[in-house]
């Protein structure tokens, strides 16, 4: 009986697709075409939106951790604000003024440290003949990545501070944060509200995931990204590739671009390395890569842990998806996309699909293993 319902089952849900089921595709097709052209045409506003409520959910925890020690919500945002107001204070005064110097004085050094480089490399040709042979036009891309490096690394630091100053800066989002802060209650309720009865308790699961991951991935990208930032400052000041404060600096934003982040923002420093020398430049490359191996195998898994559950290469296709689409702000928010991505799927699509997990995991061994797995089993 149970084989024969089992059959059934699988029967009913491989029946062909009806005229009316094509039509509610259509229709759905209609509506997400319409919806991705309304959102590009407000795409700032949306990208305004979008990190005040990512900020409002990572703040939230703390809000209503202060909240539980009977803290009145609004002091709890008081409180929190003159925190960041402080911390703010304090790193202008004491971190920001020689950051500034220093970047200001790599971004004038850029053309004499770049010429350095081309001879180091000339150098390097001579010595390996056979290697420059097989890369006839080196020279013409030295030339041409020297020429345009310093307004490169003058447009990173400026659209850097412009993006967050913009955001951040703006009397309208901070506003709105602290309206979010204060009182979420009628937010969510009409949120909830909105969403049809059956629909309701996993609109509910998706939030509540929302929420506990963004505060754990901002979490680790503050904790991993300041660990990165001194390691790296010391270690390059350690081998004598100035200005270590700001290679620090860059290290600590490369943290908020997954995965190309920190690769991108080791850069610059190894530029400089080389322009002193081959030995600097090694010594760089070792920094660096003990510094990202680090993060990799010891910071991300203890401090994230299995807290996120993204697939690496999910997070890569909406680094470069969102970072196409809305700039340095959408790589930022490539994590908290890919992460409302998944949980949307997963409760809405794959808890109904996964209720008969075990079979179709030996479906896809099987697709895996080429077929292997079910010969196997026939026999």
């Amino acid at each position: 009986m149970n084989s024969n319902g089992e059959n059934q089952s699988i029967e009913v849900d491989q029946r062909p697709l009806s005229y009316s089921d094509l039509k509610r595709w259509l229709g759905l097709l209609v509506l997400l075409i319409a919806a991705a052209l309304l959102a590009w045409a407000l795409k700032a506003v949306l990208l305004l939106f979008a990190v005040v409520f990512l900020v409002a959910m990572v703040l939230n925890p703390i809000i209503a951790f202060l909240q539980r020690r009977r803290i009145p919500r609004g002091l709890a945002v008081a409180l929190l604000g003159l925190v960041f107001v402080g911390g703010f204070a304090l790193a202008l005064s004491f971190l920001i003024p020689p950051l500034l110097t220093q970047i200001d004085d790599l971004i004038r050094q850029t053309p004499e440290i770049w010429n350095r480089v081309q001879a180091q490399a000339a150098t390097f040709g001579r010595r390996y003949p056979s290697i420059q042979q097989a890369i006839p036009e080196a020279d013409q891309v030295l030339n041409t990545v020297g020429a345009r490096s310093g307004d490169l690394l003058r447009l990173l630091f400026e659209s850097s501070f412009r993006i967050v100053g913009g955001l951040f800066g703006s009397v309208f989002a901070v506003l709105l944060l602290v309206f979010i802060l204060i009182n979420p209650g009628p937010l969510v309720f009409r949120f909830l509200t909105l969403v049809p009865d059956h629909y309701r308790e996993a609109s509910r699961r998706t939030l509540l995931r929302l929420t506990q991951q963004m505060a754990a991935w901002a979490h680790g990208v503050i904790i991993n990204g300041t660990i990165s930032a001194i390691t790296t400052g010391l270690l390059m000041a350690l081998i004598g590739v100035q200005p270590a404060l700001v290679f620090g600096f860059i290290a600590f934003l490369g943290e908020f671009v997954p995965m190309i982040g920190p690769v991108l923002t080791s850069i610059p420093a190894l530029f400089v390395a080389l322009s002193i020398g081959l030995d600097k430049f090694g010594l760089a490359l070792l920094a660096v890569l003990f510094v990202q191996q680090v993060e990799t195998n010891i910071l991300v898994p203890f401090i994230l842990g299995k807290s996120m559950e993204l697939n690496p290469v999910s997070i890569l296709f909406f680094t470069l998806a969102m970072s196409s689409l809305f700039g340095l702000t959408g790589a930022v928010l490539s994590v908290p996309a890919t992460a409302l991505f998944k949980i949307v799927i997963d409760e809405f699509y794959l808890r109904q699909k996964l209720r008969n997990e075990h079979q179709i995991q030996s479906q896809a061994n099987q697709i895996i293993l080429g077929g292997a797995e079910r010969d196997s089993d026939k026999r």
